[in-house]
């Protein structure tokens, strides 16, 4: 606590009782042993006849004897009168405390002798950068005017450090308190990053390690942001293990040394997957993938599935981007779809065979103070063919083969991100916009502008239960209940949009209820809303309910609607999804991978 003197709590008392402290005392001492022999004076304590308290101003004489054991009547006890001096002086309220022995012919009047602390005149702080004064002592209980009680003022002193430490600055520390007459003065060590050492990577460079950690020299201390980018550098699957040590530098109490030591594991898999869905059949294919390409975080991703909708592709790309870094990605993909439904005012009017060959190739960056903004910039190039039209209704409707050619666009999308980034589920909301251009270059055959907007909210609900359910044995702070929502609104500058560009509601994505693209058009609106109750740590319930429509002439009146329950379970291959939809003409069964949203 730092600077206080406590004398008397002992060495002075055993000085004055019994090196000379009471003169009688010791004559008396003297002359009996010479007479009946000290084992009998040993046995004869002199009677306490008072007990009494000198020195004190402000602090009552009852509240300081309220805490002493040494009582009237009683024979003087050493040991005891040694627990009270400790007792009085950890009441905190004084500097020193000591014990005075009047010796009188019927016995012994015991008086504690203390000081009192100063006057408290005003409480100062130095080496606070976080949190102005003002705010420290909200903390703090002391009062200006009171008598300074260095116990009281630790328990301050303790609320403050929690202050401190429960928003995430660990290392902060109270290093000294000095109390100048009434004016009290606390020295708040606040330490700030030194070094930042890495060590054990061979095949990932340092600099791709480095940028995932955002702490640089001379930034303050943050246990939760530090936790948060140790999260994303292990996301990324560079490594097996992430071990993290801190060092001082001698002499310097206020700098923090980070070193952090990783051990690489493979970053190249090849995968195998075979699937089975009602509407797609018996699928499969390979896979793979190198996500850690030449040590610089670049993602190669190369594979093909079989079936009655067969996809071959391949993609680069470099995920990472902030306000220095560009992320980019290109890639080619060509697939061939057999028996697809087309639909027209929600009755298929046919089957057909759809076959594309497409290449994309995109540029973003983050941008803002905090980096909640982005955005990135795609080209698209694709050349679309629909054919072999068949078991068509009678009087079918056919607004579908006629589009098909290649089509030239160039996409922007703009995205605020208001989560939370420090917490393992999401929490706040996202906006995003996204404008769409096509024009007739590079072959391109149509031109159309097509914009959407999009926010996604995510509210956790543990504090509105909270004292109506015992939500501490159901969902925990790390893994709550979550109530999220999405909501989809979009547009063209054509009345009537190719087939592939259309928006498009139906299916495991949008419309859980209804066949894929089920309802087409030039216009969407879309919601979708969740419940998503933990069972386990590793499981999860979700109810659902899905409400929209897409079309040419759109009816912003006229919505479709689906409700359902899914199932998450996390594994080492990620999050997967199964839910059941009741909507439209028959309850539909999804199997996928991740959250919808």
């Amino acid at each position: 606590m730092g600077k206080y003197n406590g004398r008397g709590r002992g060495d002075d008392f055993l000085k004055k009782y019994f090196a000379g402290g009471s003169i009688v005392a010791l004559l008396l001492f003297t002359l009996l042993c010479g007479t009946v022999g000290c084992s009998a004076v040993e046995a004869a304590e002199p009677q306490i006849l008072s007990v009494g308290v000198k020195g004190n101003e402000r602090v009552t004489a009852n509240y300081i004897l309220g805490v002493v054991e040494t009582k009237a009547g009683e024979p003087i006890d050493r040991d005891k009168l040694q627990r009270d001096i400790e007792a009085i002086y950890n009441q905190g309220f004084f500097s020193f405390v000591d014990v005075d022995l009047g010796t009188e012919p019927e016995g012994v009047a015991v008086v504690f002798s203390v000081r009192e602390n100063p006057i408290v005149e005003e409480i100062t702080f130095t080496g606070n950068t976080v949190y102005t004064g003002e705010t420290l002592m909200k903390e703090v209980f002391t009062q200006v005017g009171s008598v300074f009680n260095r116990v009281f003022f630790r328990n301050d002193l303790d609320r403050i450090q929690d202050k401190y430490h429960k928003d995430g600055y660990v290392m902060v520390r109270v290093a000294d308190v000095n109390v100048q007459g009434g004016v009290i003065d606390v020295k708040i060590v606040e330490p700030r990053v030194g070094e930042i050492i890495i060590q054990g990577n061979k095949k990932t460079k340092t600099k791709v390690i480095r940028r995932e950690i955002k702490l640089r020299r001379g930034d303050l201390f943050n246990i939760t942001k530090f936790r948060h980018q140790l999260g994303k550098l292990q996301g990324l699957g560079y490594f097996e293990d992430v071990n993290v040590g801190f060092d001082a530098p001698e002499g310097q109490d206020d700098v923090l040394d980070v070193i952090l030591t990783v051990k690489e594991k493979k970053t190249a898999a090849i995968g195998f997957n075979v699937g089975y869905g009602t509407e797609t059949g018996i699928s499969g294919g390979i896979t793979f993938t190198e996500t850690n390409l030449g040590g610089n975080g670049h993602q190669l991703d190369i594979g093909f599935d079989e079936g009655d909708e067969a996809r071959y592709w391949a993609t680069y790309s470099s995920p990472y981007m902030d306000r220095r870094t560009y992320g980019w990605r290109m890639g080619v993909v060509y697939h061939h779809y057999l028996d697809q439904y087309y639909f027209h005012d929600e009755k298929k009017q046919f089957e057909y065979d759809e076959t594309a060959m497409s290449a994309f190739a995109g540029l973003g960056k983050k941008f803002g103070r905090d980096e909640e903004w982005s955005w990135f910039f795609t080209l698209n190039w694709r050349d679309v063919d629909y054919d072999n039209l068949h078991n068509p209704i009678t009087g079918y409707y056919d607004d579908l083969t006629m589009w098909d050619g290649v089509n030239f666009s160039g996409e922007l999308q703009f995205t605020l991100d208001k989560r939370d980034p420090y917490l393992s589920y999401s929490k706040g909301w996202v906006w995003e916009t996204t404008l769409e251009q096509a024009v007739e270059f590079a072959g391109g055959e149509y031109s159309y502008l097509k914009y959407w907007t999009q926010a996604r909210y995510y509210m956790p609900l543990n504090k509105f239960l909270d004292g109506v359910l015992d939500i501490g044995t159901l969902w925990t702070e790390e893994n709550p209940l979550i109530f999220a929502a999405r909501v989809r609104v979009g547009s063209s500058t054509e009345e009537n949009l190719p087939a592939f560009a259309r928006y498009a509601l139906g299916g495991m994505n949008s419309l859980r209820g209804y066949h894929s693209r089920t309802f087409e058009g030039s216009n969407v609106m879309l919601g979708n809303f969740e419940l998503r109750v933990p069972v386990q740590k590793n499981f999860e319930l979700v109810g659902f309910y899905d409400v929209g429509n897409a079309a040419n002439d759109m009816d912003w009146g006229e919505v479709y609607d689906n409700y359902g329950i899914g199932l998450r379970v996390k594994t080492p291959m990620g999050q997967l999804r199964l839910d059941y939809a009741t909507g439209g003409d028959e309850d539909r069964t999804y199997f996928g991978f991740g959250q919808l949203f």
